[in-house]
């Protein structure tokens, strides 16, 4: 049975969106916001539908992340397309459920693995 309570998100990184880190302030969530939002603001933009666009996502990411119980609930029940992440991205996002869920586990053939391999390889140079 579904939970009617749960908000779902749709498959955007609000976190991408606002140009900000997974685990950033309420403050740098405010300033990354405003700076954006006057970019992209349409009055800027006349007649440019990407822009309007990008300016409703930038205040759909706001909206969410500006709500302390919208964002516990979105960090929860939100974007999780691991996939798409980087090592560092994914290590970044889920760094709370990582060292409070004993770790969440990776296959020794995912992405993930070829590219902290590299970086190793990288970082002992």
């Amino acid at each position: 049975m579904e939970d009617d309570n749960k908000t779902t998100y749709k498959h955007k990184d609000y976190y991408k969106v606002l140009e900000v880190e997974y685990d950033a302030s309420d403050e740098k969530i405010r300033l990354n916001y405003r700076k954006l939002a006057l970019k992209w603001h349409p009055d800027k933009h006349k007649c440019n539908d990407a822009a309007t666009t990008k300016f409703q996502e930038i205040n759909e990411a706001y909206s969410v992340l500006s709500d302390p119980d919208k964002r516990l609930d979105y960090d929860l029940n939100g974007n999780y397309e691991i996939n798409n992440y980087t090592l560092p991205e994914y290590l970044a996002r889920f760094k709370g459920m990582i060292l409070t869920c004993n770790g969440l586990g990776m296959s020794q053939d995912s992405v993930w693995s070829e590219q902290l391999t590299e970086f190793n390889k990288l970082t002992d140079k």
